[in-house]
C-alpha cells in the first residue's frame, strides 16, 4: 500500500491545554491510524471513508505553544507502524496559549484614541462614560473630575447605525469539505459608528481658543484610526476605521468658577460589533433524516 496523502487538518489550531476535536481528511488511511502533533501523540477517536475520502477525527494532546507539524502513520492490525506508510504536513497545527481575559476590540479602539490624544493634544486628558447627559453643561462640568487645567475628557461611545460601511450581501467564503470544496454563506457583521464626544476646560480663553485650534488640527490630521487585528499576532495585520469630526465646536467661556468650557464630537466609522453567522443552519436541518413520528407506547 502506497503512502497515505494528507490534505487537510481543521481546525488549524487550539488551545496549549488539549482535547480539541481535529479532522484530518485525506486519501490511503488505514483503517488503523497514529497521529502526531509534533513529537506528542493524539487521540485517534475514529477512522472511515466519507464520498470516497478517508476522514480521521483526533483529539488534541497538551502541548507547548507552537506551531508544529501532524503526522499520519498507518498501522497494521497489530497496532504496528507499517513499514513507508506515513505522511507529515508542515506547520500545520498551532498550539496557542488562550487568555483568561481577552480585550476587548472597542477597549483596545478606546485606549488607542486616548493615547493620541494625550500625545497630540494634551497629557491631561481622561475617560469618562458617567455624564448626566440631562444637565445644563455648567451642571455637567462639575461631573467631570479635574485636577488640573487645561483639561480634555473623552466620553462614549454611542452607538450609531452606519449608513457607509453596513452591508445587507451575504459573504461566501471556499472551505474544504468532505467531499472537496464547499461554499459557506455568512450573514454580514453587525456595522455601526461609534460617536464620542470631547469636552475641553481651561480657567484662561486664550489658552482654551488654543486648545480648540489643536483639537481641530488633531481631527483633521487624524483620518483613520488603525489597530492589530490581534495584538498576540501581529503577523495577521492590523485594520483601520474611519475617524471624521462630528458636529460643530460649542462654546461656553462664562462657565462656573470662571471655567471655560467646549464641546466637540468625533465618529469612527464602520465598526464591527460581530463577524457575521453562517447561513446554512437551515439547510443542514432541512437535509437531515426525517424524524420518526411515531409516538411513544405504541402506533398512532
Amino acid at each position: 500500500m502506497a503512502a497515505p496523502i494528507l490534505d487537510t487538518v481543521t481546525p488549524a489550531a487550539g488551545p496549549t491545554s488539549g482535547g480539541d476535536l481535529v479532522r484530518l481528511i485525506g486519501q490511503g488511511f488505514a483503517t488503523q491510524v497514529a497521529v502526531r502533533f509534533g513529537a506528542v501523540p493524539g487521540q485517534v477517536l475514529s477512522v472511515r471513508q466519507e464520498a470516497g475520502l478517508w476522514v480521521a477525527d483526533v483529539r488534541t494532546p497538551a502541548h507547548p505553544e507552537a506551531l508544529v507539524p501532524v503526522t499520519l502513520e498507518n498501522l497494521d492490525g497489530a497496532g504496528v507502524p507499517v513499514p513507508g506508510e506515513a505522511v507529515t504536513v508542515a506547520d500545520a497545527y498551532r498550539f496557542e496559549r488562550t487568555a483568561i481575559v481577552a480585550e476587548a476590540t472597542v477597549t483596545r479602539l478606546v485606549r488607542t484614541l486616548l493615547r493620541m490624544l494625550k500625545s497630540q493634544v494634551v497629557q491631561n486628558t481622561s475617560m469618562t462614560v458617567a455624564l448626566d447627559y440631562d444637565a445644563t453643561p455648567e451642571d455637567q462640568l462639575r461631573v467631570v473630575t479635574m485636577a488640573t487645567l487645561p483639561s480634555l475628557v473623552l466620553s462614549g461611545p454611542t452607538v450609531r447605525a452606519s449608513r457607509f460601511y453596513a452591508s445587507n450581501v451575504p459573504h461566501e467564503d471556499v472551505v474544504a469539505g468532505v467531499s472537496g470544496a464547499e461554499l459557506q454563506r455568512r450573514r454580514p457583521a453587525y456595522t455601526v459608528d461609534l460617536a464620542f464626544s470631547l469636552t475641553a476646560a481651561s480657567d484662561r480663553t486664550a489658552e482654551l481658543l488654543n486648545l480648540m485650534a489643536t483639537v481641530a488640527s488633531f481631527l483633521n490630521r487624524n483620518r483613520w484610526l488603525e489597530l492589530l487585528r490581534d495584538p498576540a499576532r501581529p503577523e495577521l495585520g492590523a485594520v483601520r476605521w474611519e475617524m471624521d469630526p462630528d458636529g460643530d465646536f460649542r462654546t461656553n467661556l462664562r462657565g462656573r468658577d470662571e471655567i471655560r468650557v467646549f464641546t466637540c464630537g468625533l465618529i469612527v466609522r464602520g465598526f464591527d460589533i460581530d463577524e457575521g453567522l453562517p447561513m446554512d443552519l437551515g439547510k443542514a436541518v432541512a437535509d437531515a433524516p426525517e424524524l420518526d413520528a411515531t409516538p411513544i407506547g405504541g402506533a398512532p
